[in-house]
């Protein structure tokens, strides 16, 4: 994944403040207010300075029960495209619902609404999101949400669900750790769990937000400084995984510029204290690998190292090629690295030996020095994980990122810094293949080691094996339809689950979405099982969201209605739920207005009747003197 840097959420508010920013590597704008041909000259600024955009949509509706709206999909990928994005983000959420799927009226939330973590849903939702990446031109990541209230008889906590969609799609995960926070505490879901259950690996960026908490529930506003808790929780993430990209957003209520970049501090500094916490883990596991024998296959010239391990049955001795002295032999306090082998050189090549017990020709000691390998020297099995003298751990990288240090100069054959103990392992749907064949020079295999059982176990895998998961896959009980794999089962060649019954699967996740949307937008009966009280703070806030988009969309009206603007809408809202964009949502509220009467202020009114007329036509009105003079002939006549 590309790495993307720090970056924040780019607005019209704050474009100029965002462009003189220092540290700024990337922006990200909302898809849906961005015209592909008529780009704000700040992005394009921004683009010619090399700044990366990424376009983030907010009403595809991926968890919604209808497929993806094709000229919605056309319209994101035209962003991408005059854009340059590498990526493209939406969310998992519905946003509206009803329709010929489900013969009810057709309803939208103008808000991003939970999906059911159902396997019913889990399907629907698979099957949007591959339209989706078949449509657009770059790799799409989606998003979790914040929500407010919980679906009953879930199946699945949120980290099992997003690993599932991730597992059966290969789609990116976007995740936003102020979400993680707003579900703990309104739903009390535990954000480490949900951060241990994720596919680290399929992370492509990371959100930041900040919000407030009211009568227990916190709500995710976007205009409020990133409180420290979801600071931890970004911390806890970046201990885990070294994440690609981090971003501020901000919706609202912009603060000054220097606010703005202390945010950004602050952020930096809880990536860089997770990423020294995800050092000492590191080293913790490279002095455990440390402490296994390793060495490096016969060459030419190569010194030989004698390990005595304990076997079951007593004592067992393997010769295998060695690593030189400069690595074997050499401390850790001369060499400043880790003295890989260590616990063979107490086990065998360097324990002391008596001196009845000369050593074998061909091998080398602490007292016999080096010798060249004799013939028929065991060669370990190639397919092991290997290790290359004077490589960097992947805590040494993790330590470079962290603090911004240069990253050496020596990489492989395809330009990749070359792994080491702690550096990425065969993941999910790989296959360790080849053939038994000398290993290539210059790696080292890691020797057996006694397990917990007095067997032996393998430190890395070997040749032929299948590489089991790094971690348990998330339990669904009896309802898991999809085979694991087995032992010995390639997991590369694990099929996803087939799409059967995805028809039928939509009809029951549209009918509960329909239900749901209408309770809280219609004012319908609140479906079974779910906590009423929740469902009235929902529907408040949608409502109190459409004041306020619509008083963005619709500047004018706060203006003509003055104060009388908010209480209006929202007694309009709670009877007329949204049926199209906020624009028309605008017009139908002044229609609303008028046809009752409203405002009682004859002034006021004549004006919100000219502004609707201005725009309910299918072509503005013309402002020539002529036409301005029939038309008020024509008022004129009409009140006679």
């Amino acid at each position: 994944m590309e790495r993307l840097g720090t970056g924040i959420g780019w607005r019209p508010e704050i474009a100029d403040a965002v462009e003189r920013m220092p540290g700024i590597d990337w922006v990200e704008a909302v898809a849906e207010n961005v015209c592909p041909g008529h780009l704000p000259d700040s992005l394009r600024r921004l683009r010619e300075r090399g700044v990366t955009v990424v376009p983030h949509g907010v009403s595809l509706g991926l968890g919604g029960a209808d497929r993806p709206d094709e000229g919605r999909l056309a319209a994101l990928a035209e962003r991408v495209t005059a854009l340059g994005s590498p990526l493209v983000t939406e969310h998992i959420a519905f946003v509206r619902a009803g329709g010929a799927l489900t013969a009810s009226p057709r309803l939208e939330a103008g808000h991003l609404l939970p999906v059911p973590r159902t396997r019913d849903a889990l399907d629907v939702l698979c099957e949007n999101v591959r339209i989706a990446q078949d449509a657009l031109p770059v790799p799409l990541a989606v998003e979790n949400i914040a929500a407010l209230i919980s679906w009953p008889a879930e199946e699945m906590t949120e980290g099992q669900f997003l690993y599932e969609l991730a597992d059966r799609t290969g789609v990116r995960l976007l995740i936003d750790v102020a979400n993680l926070h707003t579900n703990h505490v309104n739903r009390g879901e535990d954000p480490a769990k949900a951060l241990a259950e994720l596919p680290l690996e399929a992370i492509a960026y990371v959100h930041v937000a900040g919000g407030f908490e009211r009568d227990g529930v916190w709500h995710d506003s976007h205009a409020h400084p990133v409180p420290l808790p979801v600071l931890d929780i970004l911390t806890d993430l970046a201990s885990r995984v070294r994440p690609p990209g981090v971003l501020l957003e901000r919706d609202e209520n912009f603060p000054e510029p220097a606010e703005l970049h202390s945010e950004l501090a602050s952020i930096r500094r809880a990536v860089e204290t997770g990423a020294v916490e995800r050092v000492k883990a590191e080293l913790r596991e490279a002095g455990r690998t440390a402490a296994r024998p390793a060495t490096r296959p016969c060459e030419p010239g190569a010194e030989v190292v004698r390990v005595e391990v304990e076997a079951p049955g007593g004592a067992e001795t393997r010769r295998v090629a060695g690593l030189p002295r400069t690595a074997a032999e050499t401390p850790a306090a001369e060499t400043g690295r880790p003295r890989y082998g260590a616990e063979a050189s107490r086990t065998g090549a360097d324990a002391p030996r008596a001196a009845a017990d000369p050593p074998e020709v061909g091998t080398m000691t602490p007292e016999s020095g080096a010798e060249k390998p004799e013939s028929g020297a065991e060669i370990p099995e190639a397919g092991t994980a290997v290790l290359r003298p004077g490589d960097e751990t992947g805590a040494v990288e993790a330590t470079r990122g962290a603090f911004g240090l240069p990253h050496p100069p020596e990489t492989d054959a395809a330009g990749q810094h070359p792994a080491g103990p702690g550096e990425a392992r065969p993941r999910l749907g790989d296959t360790v293949t080849g053939t038994r064949q000398r290993p290539e020079d210059g790696e080292v295999i890691a020797e057996p080691r006694q397990g917990p059982e007095g067997g032996y176990e393998e430190a890395r895998p070997r040749l032929g094996d299948v590489v089991a998961e790094a971690r348990p896959r998330p339990e669904f009980g009896d309802e898991e339809a999809r085979p694991r794999p087995e032992a010995g089962d390639p997991v590369a060649e694990t099929q996803p689950r087939p799409e059967v019954g995805v028809g039928e699967a939509r009809q029951r996740v549209g009918l509960a979405q329909a239900a749901l949307l209408s309770a809280l937008v219609a004012g319908t009966p609140v479906p079974e099982g779910f906590d009423r009280v929740r469902i009235g703070v929902q529907a408040r806030a949608l409502a109190a969201k459409r004041a306020d988009v619509v008083a963005k969309v619709a500047p004018e009206l706060p203006v003509i209605l003055g104060p009388e603007y908010r209480v209006a809408f929202l007694g309009y809202a709670q009877t007329n739920p949204m049926t199209g964009g906020y624009r028309r949502d605008a017009l139908t509220f002044a229609e609303h207005l008028l046809a009752a009467g409203r405002p009682g202020d004859a002034q006021a009114r004549r004006e919100l009747r000219e502004w609707w007329l201005e725009r309910s036509g299918p072509a503005p009105r013309s402002a020539r003197p002529v036409r301005r003079l029939a038309r008020a002939t024509r008022r004129a006549l009409l009140r006679r």
